[in-house]
């Protein structure tokens, strides 16, 4: 069992800003990564079929063996967690990338306030609100959609002129006055990590969801006893659809241009 891979899924490339955090700290665990390009985004679907999607990869990854699924996506980490973990069962373990960052959050921010920014998919969720305030911090949250990020992103515009009005228009909203922290909602944000910080002037802590999930999946591997001593089969990249400009944009998220393999999702 150790030695099977992890598997982790995605409406596209964002979570390989996850995966890429995971190999790092994980080298020894072979990854199998999904993202459902044919779908994406995520972010402007009802829950039922981001739901539909995911279980589907589910059986995907299951198929290839894998021993622990992790959910890279905050859309789907929103909607279809709770199924997901039921419809497992023992098969495999479950992680989601909300469930982390709202520990980090309650350790670290206690008594202030903590914006968020996502999809609209994940901040009409509330998930991030309700999770929070579950755990009686006395935190605060101040949440915005913010759906014309993750194009841009995707689309390369965010290294330009017309990325800077796009951040500084969502970021100068009033829900997010007087944060203490920001939480990037979307695996793709890192992306404008500099660009947000930048706005801010440095004042507030931006907080990347990669690593610290990426730190969660070690415990819970070391929790269970499912850590690997050493990889023995390369990482594999699949995705429901491929172009050649989403090839390319791989090294964006992953560091270095990965190879994609084409499974669709329903043959």
């Amino acid at each position: 069992m150790n030695k099977q891979p992890i598997g982790i899924f995605d409406s596209g490339m964002g979570g390989l800003t996850v995966a890429h955090a995971v190999s790092k700290a994980l080298p020894n665990e072979q990854l199998i990564y999904f993202g459902d390009s044919a779908h994406l985004p995520y972010g402007d679907k009802s829950a039922a079929t981001i739901q539909a999607y995911s279980i589907k990869i589910c059986d995907i990854l299951l198929e290839k063996g894998c021993k622990v699924i992790l959910i890279a996506c905050n859309s789907a980490s929103a909607a279809a967690y709770d199924l997901i973990k039921a419809y497992l069962g023992s098969k495999a373990q479950v992680l989601n990338v909300i469930d982390p960052v709202v520990d980090y959050v309650a350790n670290n921010y206690s008594g202030q306030k903590v914006g968020l920014i996502g999809t609209k998919q994940t901040v009409g969720s509330n998930v991030y609100e309700n999770q929070i305030h579950a755990r009686n911090s006395g935190i605060s949250v101040g949440a915005l959609a913010t759906p014309l990020l993750v194009p841009m992103i995707e689309e390369g515009f965010h290294k330009n002129e017309i990325s800077e009005a796009i951040i500084q228009e969502y970021l100068s909203n009033p829900a997010l006055a007087e944060i203490k922290a920001l939480i990037l909602g979307c695996t793709h944000y890192p992306l404008i990590k500099d660009k947000v910080e930048a706005y801010f002037k440095n004042q507030i802590d931006v907080i990347d969801s990669s690593e610290i999930v990426a730190n969660a999946l070690s415990n819970l591997l070391a929790e269970q006893n499912l850590q690997s001593d050493k990889r023995v089969n390369k990482n594999e990249f699949l995705v429901s659809d491929i172009t050649p400009s989403f090839e390319a944009a791989t090294s964006l998220f992953f560091g270095v241009k990965v190879p994609l393999q084409k499974h669709k999702l329903w043959e």
